[in-house]
Formats: C-alpha cells, structure tokens, sequence
C-alpha cells in the first residue's frame, strides 16, 4: 500500500514540475518575443509597403487576441485608424514608393474595407504605385484590390466575385418536432430577429428590408470595383452574374485582372518598377512594422480619445464585447481625464442587452455635459448598438453601416411537451401568484406574458424617445423608420437617423475642432491587455471552455450557443440586430 501510495504521489509532483517547467518556458518564450518586438524597425529607400496574408483589420483592441490560446497565430493585428494613419504616412514618405496588395483573404469587415480604399485612392494621389497580386481571391480581398494599378492573378488562380446573398435558418418545424415552445414578445413588424422561431419563411417585411439592404451595399461595392476596373457597369453585372471571375481566362478577357504570372514574376515587375539591379532585393515592410517605425512618438500633450465599443452589449465586466460595468468605468476616467478634450464613441455593434445598453448611454449623456463626444459607426450600429449613440453631438456613418433596427424582443424558451413525451412533469408550491411566472418546464402564464408585453413596449417607447431628442424629429416620424428595420448608413443619412457619411478619421477631426484644438495627439481605448494578462484571463475555466468551443465551432455559431446557453443572456427584453453581412 505503500509503495502504491508512493508512486501515486510520485506521479502527480512529476505532473506538477512539468506544469511549472511548461509555465515557465512559455513565459520566457513571450519574455523574448516582447523583447524582439521592441527593436525599432528602419525604413529603407526603395520601401514597398504591404499588405499581406497576415494583415488583420481589426475595429477595437478588444478583438485582438493574443495569450494562452493564440500562441500559434503569426497574424498581426492592425487598428483601423493606424493603418489608415499609416497609408497617410506613405504618402509623403520619401523612403515608401508604393503599395503592394498581396492578400487573397482579407480579415475586414465591409466599412474597414471602405476605408481602406478611400485611403489607397488618396495614396495614389501621390503619384506613387499601387500593383495587387492574387491566388485564390476573396470577394473581400479583391474588393480593396481591385484599386491598384494593375491586379496580376496566378495563372491556377481565381477571383470568387458572386454578388451578396443571405441564408435564413428557421427553427419552427424543429421546435414543434422535438415539443420546445418558445415565447416571443416583439415590438416592431421589422425585428426579424425572433423570425425562425416563429415561421418556416421569411416573412414580406423582412425579405423586403433584406433585398434592400443587400442592394444598397452591392450598389456601393460593384461601383467601386467597375469604376477601378473601367468596366461598363452592366458588363460587370454580366461578369458577376456569370462567375468569370472563376477561370483565370475569362478573368482576363473581361478585365478583372490585368495579367497572368507567377508571385516571383510580380515581384519582378515591381523590382523594374523601382529600377533595381537583379541582385538587389526588394524590400517589402507590412503595415504592422511600418507601424511600429513611429508609433513610439510622443504621446503628451492634449488628446482626442477614441473609444471603441465592438462587439455585442452585455451586463458584467468582462474585457471582450461590450461590458457594461467595464464600459462605464471607461467613460467615467476619460470624463475625469483632463487631457482628453474630446472623445469620439467607435461603435460596431449589432446591439444587445437593452439594460446594458441604456447604463452605457446614461453615462455617455454624463459625459458630453463636460466634452464634445463624437459617434462614428463600424460595420454595424444596429439596435442596442443604435441606441447607445444617442447621447451623441454628431454621427458619423460609413455608407455601408448596418444601421438603426430600432426595435425591442424577448424570446423565452420552455420544454413542457418534450418532458410529457419522456415523463416529466412538475408540480408548482409559491407563496404568491406569480412567483413562478415562468418555468422552464412549463413556459411563461399568460399574466407574465403581459407584463414582459408591456416591459417590451415600454423599453421601445424609451428607445424612440431617446432618438426623437437627439434627431430631432417626432415620435412619429421615428417610429415609421423604426419597426425593428435596418438601414444601410446612406438611407439613413436620407432618413435623418445619422449626421454625415464619414470615416473614423472624419469623427476624430470634427471632435478636434468641436474642443477648440489646433494640435493634438489621438489615444486609444481600452487599452490593450498585455499578453501576461491575457493569459491570466484565460486560465479561469469558463474562459478555457469558451475558446475552445469556439475555435472549434467557430465564432458565429458559439455566439448562437452562447444565446441559448448563457444565462446572463437569458430572459431579458433584447436590442439585437438579427444578422450580420459580409462580403465574402
């Protein structure tokens, strides 16, 4: 018994020493890698900047991931606003002689990608070259591509321009199956988000509001592509409807590409380009390092804070999405804060809690009282996302922002008739006649189901109101543009729901102008987790469990399990845009 308990203990002190052995050396391994990113990167002549296959857009730094879980992801994480600041910078460098576009993937939503190509159209302005090269092209990717010069395919390459679609999944059929009954409490004829619980279809209000946003979008995007390309924009519907784009050939032949080679042959063009000698090498800086070679000036001095919000409104503290407990004391240090004379709200959010929502905007409200506060909006600024900019002095909109769904639901979920089919009931003991108003075996009394009706109908009246004061329009007025419904960010600058069509950049230089500031440095927030405290965060257990449903089921279908599953999200009335668009 001994000897067994002493091999037992044995055991686990060797599993305990090659846990701290383990700790240990990834630690040291970050230790250096902090190091080896501190070394200053030198600008060369003759300096081509890049970008490339490991060129993450990302809106906010609470996207980036770094820590226990992303030890093998070799992708460098961008901010929006300093690769548009970087490609800015490009432009009157002497020692930068062009752009090269070398990504077949693009990590970016559809507004980062505008911005991007607005940025690249200024560099060009310059006088400097913009050349792209593809293998197996994104319709993303060949979106900001398609603004060079001149775009070479890989002759086994392809260009996946399709056009935008949606697919709707509806869960009724599945729910009756299997005897789940699901409450739905909506307000607004357009809040298509409780729709799969409801029908087997898309109803005429939403396929309506669908084929308009997606027809505002590709109306934006294909112009874009067909003026780059000097292509006849029925050509180039003919050239999408078709899939050209596909064979490398007809690629070519219909203008979407200039010339087929190989990488080392493009690299080669761009060498001629520069007049550089054979052996010469060609050297090529990513936005990222290019980055890195001034962002260490100096930071004092007044600022003009940026404040991103990315993600969906939740209640509770956490660092990712928006956190309301985090989200406020944010705001509050930026009020205290006299060096920040202005802060513009970066919003990209399809919404959320609708509690959440209105503790972030009542301490927003607070804080434009004693500074000019600026809204820009990302990809999305729907519903809760929508609401959360109302205490704004001006909105800035992309105009392909997923915009508005003013609109409010609460969606209950119970399992009564699939726990009678397997012999599950239940009886009910209270002391008061509602105090089991809902059960999860047997769903929500009809008292509950009125009062929920009237907490729904009251948070969308609070909702309108809000609008109403800050768009300045009636109750009406709101309510007829409302609905749930979404708009892209050019109707509603058509409709009033937002100021001007603009960048982040635009916000920043109006929230500059609205302090009275001459010169000024912009400061990003949150502040970036360092990598030990990433770590940190991840080694609690939910945060383990999380990431690894998610990297193996994905992001958007853990945020699918995470409605069903987290019971911070549950039984709670809901601002939430009901989908989100790509161009994929």
């Amino acid at each position: 018994m001994k000897s067994f308990l002493k091999n037992v203990l044995a055991n686990i002190v060797a599993i305990v020493l090659l846990f701290v052995v383990f700790f240990f050396f990834f630690i040291m391994m970050l230790v250096f890698s902090a190091m080896g990113n501190d070394k200053s990167v030198v600008i060369k002549k003759n300096s081509i900047l890049t970008i490339n296959l490991k060129t993450n857009i990302i809106d906010s730094p609470t996207e980036e991931q770094v820590g226990l879980f992303n030890i093998n992801n070799q992708n460098k994480n961008i901010l929006l606003y300093d690769a548009l600041e970087a490609i800015n910078k490009a432009k009157t460098d002497d020692n930068i002689k062009g752009i090269s576009i070398e990504t077949d993937n693009l990590n970016a939503g559809v507004t980062q990608i505008d911005d991007l190509r607005n940025a690249i159209e200024d560099f060009k302005k310059s006088g400097k070259f913009v050349y792209a090269y593809g293998n197996a092209v994104s319709q993303s990717a060949y979106y900001l591509g398609s603004v060079a010069d001149q775009y070479y395919l890989n002759p086994s390459g392809m260009i996946e321009l399709k056009g935008l679609a949606t697919e709707v999944t509806f869960f009724k059929d599945f729910a009756d199956k299997y005897g789940i009954g699901i409450e739905v409490i909506r307000h607004g004829k357009f809040k298509s988000a409780v729709e799969p619980f409801l029908r087997n279809d898309i109803s005429p209000e939403n396929k309506e509001q669908l084929s308009t946003l997606l027809n505002d979008l590709w109306k934006n995007t294909s112009a874009k592509m067909a003026g780059s390309r000097k292509i006849d924009s029925t050509q180039f519907k003919t050239v999408v409807d078709s899939l050209y784009g596909m064979i490398p050939e007809l690629g070519i032949q219909y203008k979407l590409a200039d010339k087929l080679i190989q990488k080392t042959q493009y690299d080669e063009i761009i060498k001629a380009k520069l007049s550089l000698k054979e052996k010469e090498k060609l050297n090529k800086i990513s936005l990222a390092n290019y980055i890195s070679s001034y962002s260490d000036d100096d930071k004092s001095g007044e600022k003009v804070a940026v404040l991103y919000a990315s993600g969906s409104i939740n209640n509770g503290d956490g660092y990712n999405d928006i956190n309301s407990e985090k989200y406020i004391k944010y705001i509050k240090d930026l009020q205290d804060d006299d060096k920040v004379k202005a802060v513009v709200f970066r919003i990209n959010s399809p919404g959320g809690s609708a509690n959440a929502s209105d503790e972030i905007l009542f301490e927003l409200q607070q804080l434009k009282k004693k500074k000019p506060l600026v809204v820009s909006f990302g990809d999305y600024a729907a519903s809760g996302g929508y609401y959360i900019a109302m205490a704004a002095d001006k909105i800035y909109s992309e105009p392909n922002t997923l915009t508005g769904s003013i609109g409010v639901f609460g969606v209950i979920p119970y399992y009564k008739d699939i726990a009678n089919k397997n012999g599950i009931r239940s009886d009910i003991v209270a002391t008061n006649a509602n105090s089991q108003y809902y059960s999860a075996l047997n769903g929500v009394s009809p008292y509950g189901v009125s009062l929920i009706t009237r907490s729904v109908e009251g948070t969308y009246k609070r909702f309108v109101h809000f609008v109403t004061q800050n768009r300045k329009q009636t109750f009406e007025q709101i309510d007829s543009v409302g609905g749930g419904r979404v708009w892209s960010g050019t109707r509603a600058k058509q409709i009033g729901l937002v100021d001007e069509l603009g960048t982040l950049n635009d916000a920043v230089k109006f929230a500059a102008q609205k302090a009275g500031l001459k010169s000024y440095n912009v400061a990003s927030y949150p502040k970036k987790m360092s990598p030990f405290e990433q770590i940190f965060q991840d080694l609690n257990e939910d945060g383990i469990s999380a990431r690894i449903i998610k990297n193996k089921i994905g992001k958007a279908n853990y945020e699918i399990l995470q409605q069903i599953t987290d019971k911070k999200l549950k039984s709670e009335v809901k601002m939430e845009m009901p989908y989100q668009i790509k161009i994929e």
